[in-house]
């Protein structure tokens, strides 16, 4: 009897483990079914889509055409193209935005007057959509009356000139809004990592007769690394996808000098209606960035290895 015991108690741990495990899969479902119903479900079905040859406005069936699709992509020197300009652009935007919100977030974590206020200004552009974002700077490029141009005309540096519609200056001045309208996430992600670097060590470091960069090598950006790489990876990602801020801005002009691959998908399904061939640009932007997430998880974790 006595040696009964136990096993009815072990007996009944594995149902109340069961238990516990249903009550925790109903917590996560109501997160996870509009993960499942609005990523999970449309990114299948364009996976699925790039293997045939839909089109708009097209009476007969949709085909299974395989990977054709594909095999034409490979030789559309114009996607190729307007990837390249996306890796431009993703760089472009993505280093002087890190640089930036490095130096912004030093700033703003010393012991200055009105911080708190400074550090509620810097994160407007975050506040505003891209949509609006973009008619904004339009109107700062307009080459009649832009604040740009007339700033320009006073300085007496030129007539001023059409920034968005130049095939020189349209890639350049998109990128300058792309740095614009992204620095405030950075900054407040390189601003919380640097709240997190004891004081303590700053001071002992002084004391040391470290000088500045000396200390922001030895005690800061050691503790901010693992910050840093993980907001610069998940800019140039959120950059390679863009779309709203460049489409508002220029729609991917003059000469598809801005176009984006988002935005030569884009084209290709809602303006010629190849819904199967733009999948497979989808397809192929999906596999890109798939890499680029598992580099950096490969080295996050080589990183916890070693230390």
């Amino acid at each position: 009897m006595a040696g009964a015991r136990p096993s009815s108690a072990g007996s009944r741990r594995p149902a109340g483990r069961r238990i516990t495990d249903r009550g925790a899969w109903f917590l996560v479902l109501p997160a996870l079914v509009p993960i499942l119903v609005l990523s999970v479900g449309p990114l299948l079905y364009g996976i699925l889509l790039a293997f045939t040859d839909a089109q708009s406005g097209r009476t007969a069936a949709t085909r299974w055409i395989g990977a054709l699709n594909f095999r034409d992509l490979l030789h559309d020197t114009l996607f190729w193209e307007s990837f390249r300009i996306g890796l431009v652009w993703a760089v472009g935007v993505t280093v002087p935005q890190f640089l930036l919100a490095l130096g912004l977030a030093l700033l703003l974590d010393q012991d200055l007057r009105l911080r708190g206020l400074a550090r509620a200004l810097a994160i407007v552009p975050w506040a505003m959509p891209e949509v609006v974002v973009g008619i904004m700077w339009r109107l700062v490029y307009n080459p009649d009356a832009g604040v740009l141009n007339e700033t320009l005309r006073d300085l007496g540096l030129g007539d001023g000139r059409d920034w968005l519609s130049g095939l020189a200056t349209a890639l350049p001045a998109v990128i300058v809004v792309g740095v614009w309208a992204g620095l405030p996430q950075t900054t407040v992600a390189l601003l919380a990592g640097l709240q997190n670097v004891p004081r303590e060590l700053h001071e002992a470091a002084a004391v040391d007769g470290a000088g500045a960069w000396r200390r922001f090598r030895a005690v800061t950006w050691p503790a901010l690394r693992p910050v840093a790489l993980a907001i610069t990876a998940l800019n140039l990602i959120w950059n390679l996808n863009s779309f709203a801020l460049v489409y508002v801005l220029t729609s991917g002009g003059p000469g598809g000098k801005t176009r984006l691959p988002m935005l030569f998908a884009y084209e290709e399904a809602f303006r010629y209606g190849q819904f199967g061939y733009a999948a497979a640009m989808g397809c192929v932007l999906v596999a890109v960035v798939s890499i680029l997430l598992a580099v950096f998880l490969a080295g996050r974790l080589r990183g916890g290895d070693e230390a």
